[in-house]
């Protein structure tokens, strides 16, 4: 934890856009896909910066501070699938098709879920951090997973897989798990991380259920959405 919040938001800001400049280097220089460059930074981003909530020192306007990370990233997303600013590279990095508007949907509705969240819940409560952990490490790894390993189609959602399903539930038990586990070491939250398995694992399958529906585009509002409302009855 720094001093100075003032420090820990431009550290916090240089390690974020550093993230995503070299998704986007690797994305226009064709070393990986934009399909594959997108989800990692929707995997990564989440728990990159909930770590980076750390640097900052115990102060009422700390999560104000903080939030200004993910909005102005988000800001940058609206201009650039508006077309203000023009971005090839965060195009090709974040859109499925290479349409610049298609940044307007799923990576907007990210952003501006990670403003909300980090001032609403903030460190006072693990309901914000298993929110974002089903997101990112839940949500963005059923889609790598589901589509390269998944044969087997949920019948209610024809292009949602049980393998993507499977990941879906583990990677939001395990990355909010993990995440809990660091901010329990920090002295944050209740010192038994025993106590969080079953309410993690509880959240992990109510927004498993929720990402199976097939519903295109809105997975970044109703799975952290989910997650909050279960939050509430289990913490």
């Amino acid at each position: 934890m720094l001093s100075n919040p003032f420090v820990a938001l431009i550290l916090t800001l240089a390690i974020a856009f550093l993230w995503l400049r070299i998704n986007d280097l690797f994305a226009h220089k064709g070393w990986i896909s934009s399909q594959i460059s997108r989800k990692i930074i929707h995997i990564g981003t989440g728990p990159i910066f909930i770590l980076c909530w750390l640097l900052f020192p115990d102060l009422e306007y700390s999560p104000y501070l903080a939030a200004i990370v993910p909005l102005v990233i988000t800001l940058q997303f609206a201009l650039v699938g508006l077309g203000i600013i023009k971005d090839p590279a965060a195009v090709k990095a974040m859109s499925r098709s290479g349409a610049r508007r298609e940044i307007l949907r799923g990576p907007l509705y990210y952003g501006l879920v990670f403003v909300l969240l980090t001032i609403v819940f903030w460190r006072e409560t693990p309901t914000g951090l298993v929110a974002l952990m089903t997101l990112c490490g839940g949500d963005g790894l059923a889609d790598i997973i589901g589509k390269r390993l998944g044969k087997v189609y949920l019948p209610w959602s024809k292009r949602k897989t049980l393998v993507g399903s499977l990941t879906m539930f583990l990677g939001s038990f395990v990355f909010s798990l993990a995440l809990i586990w660091v901010y329990l070491s920090q002295g944050y939250f209740s010192p038994q991380i025993i106590k969080y398995i079953l309410p993690i694992a509880f959240i992990s399958m109510i927004t498993t259920l929720v990402e199976s529906l097939p519903f295109t585009d809105i997975d970044n509002l109703t799975v952290p959405a989910t997650a909050i409302l279960m939050g509430y009855l289990v913490f």
